[in-house]
């Protein structure tokens, strides 16, 4: 039975696609399903100890989806200690360095839902407007959002007849 590519764990593996990969690699692995979360978005700082393995793997595509986790990961010493002790060519660190666009500067809310242009949001907590003299209460409704390009934090909506930039971990989509 093949292993996972990052835990060596004996279990059902799902291929994964490592985003980014030059035209002459393969960027492929298979993941068992703690993994695959991880490579998702939702790490498991005490399931990916087993990076300090994986990050020497013989593939490519391994060692680029290991050093993405562990910067990731970096609010934890023992990822900044094996990120620090990582050394790849450049070639391999651009290839960690580049994003699918599509799923990096997604906006997402604060249960994780990505939010898209036009969408209805509610407020999670009352939030003090500068400039404008009052607080946005929670519980509004913000109908018809438009996403900051530049920023995937920010969203823009109209709350008591003012255009105001608000900060995507403050709402939920409706």
């Amino acid at each position: 039975m093949p292993t996972c590519a990052l835990c060596a764990a004996d279990a059902p593996l799902v291929t994964h696609t490592v985003s980014g990969a030059p035209a002459d690699q393969d960027g492929d692995v298979a993941l068992c399903a703690p993994c695959l979360a991880a490579a998702q978005g939702a790490p498991d700082p005490a399931h990916l100890r087993c990076l300090a393995s994986s990050m020497w793997s013989e593939r490519p595509a391994v060692q680029v989806l290991s050093a993405r986790l562990l910067a990731q990961l970096s609010d934890h010493d023992w990822a900044r200690d094996l990120a620090d002790q990582l050394w790849l060519e450049d070639d391999m660190r651009a290839w960690v360095e580049a994003t699918d666009d599509s799923a990096a500067g997604a906006h997402r809310d604060s249960n994780g839902t990505e939010l898209v242009a036009g969408d209805t949001v509610v407020l999670i907590k009352d939030l003090p407007v500068k400039g404008a003299g009052f607080t946005a209460k929670r519980g509004t409704a913000v109908r018809g959002i438009s996403l900051v390009a530049a920023n995937p934090e920010h969203i823009e909506g109209r709350v008591e007849g003012q255009r105001i930039v608000i900060l995507t971990k403050f709402v939920k989509k409706k």
